[in-house]
């Protein structure tokens, strides 16, 4: 399920739900790369980064919160630390996988200057969204069923890959799944966010019903107009 460059909370549970288009779920961090995170969240101190450097954090930082910003509801990706998530993911990535990546965050700087003469972190927000409106305005194809699927994204998502995709468009893809499951790995996310109460005995998994229009007693969010 393709999703835009900001992602409302009801569609980001449902690509959640539906691997966002891949054909199958994307795997989570490792048991040591999650206790890491969590370490991070309840720490609140500066990060200690394994892959990304300082200026490239602030960049992801931006990035992220531009994909699932604050609202009323809970804070965004930059406060629940997502882009922490996503040193820890590239710390635990292939190297060529970690490698295309950080070329997709350099291609993302290198288009924000081109467009507008500025890198992507200190962009004004009309700016942040014209950009990745028009990054991602291909992601509503349909795909190439004639391409076999494969594994080699970042997150080990099983894709068909399309060749009239650009390196910066399959970046931007990755880190908006990445900054899903980052997001609803999160304290925010899951107790701020979905008000995750702690462990009960449940017969069956129940999802967000917004996802199908209606107001959700599980979480407490409204269907949208």
């Amino acid at each position: 399920m393709p999703i835009g460059p900001v992602v409302t909370r009801r569609t980001a549970l449902k690509a959640l739900a539906t691997g966002a288009g891949a054909v199958t779920l994307l795997p989570w961090l490792s048991e040591e790369g999650l206790a890491a995170f969590a370490e991070i969240q309840q720490a609140k101190a500066p990060p200690r980064l394994l892959v990304l450097t300082s200026a490239q954090y602030q960049t992801v930082e931006a990035l992220v919160e531009a994909i699932i910003p604050a609202d009323e509801r809970s804070p965004g990706a930059r406060e629940a630390r997502v882009a922490d998530y996503i040193d820890l993911l590239l710390g635990e990535a292939p190297a060529f996988l970690k490698q295309r990546w950080l070329n997709g965050l350099s291609a993302l700087d290198a288009e924000s200057t081109s467009r507008f003469g500025s890198p992507f972190r200190p962009l004004p927000a009309a700016q942040v969204e014209a950009l990745l409106a028009d990054i991602s305005r291909d992601e509503l194809r349909k795909e190439d069923e004639s391409q076999p699927p494969q594994v080699d994204t970042l997150l080990g998502e099983v894709r068909r890959p399309d060749p009239r995709q650009t390196p910066l468009q399959v970046f931007f893809a990755d880190t908006k799944q990445a900054t899903i499951h980052g997001y609803y790995t999160s304290e925010i996310g899951i107790h701020q966010e979905l008000r995750y109460q702690g462990n009960k005995m449940l017969a069956e998994f129940v999802g967000c019903e917004t996802v199908d229009g209606h107001d959700c007693p599980h979480c407490g969010q409204k269907a949208e107009g």
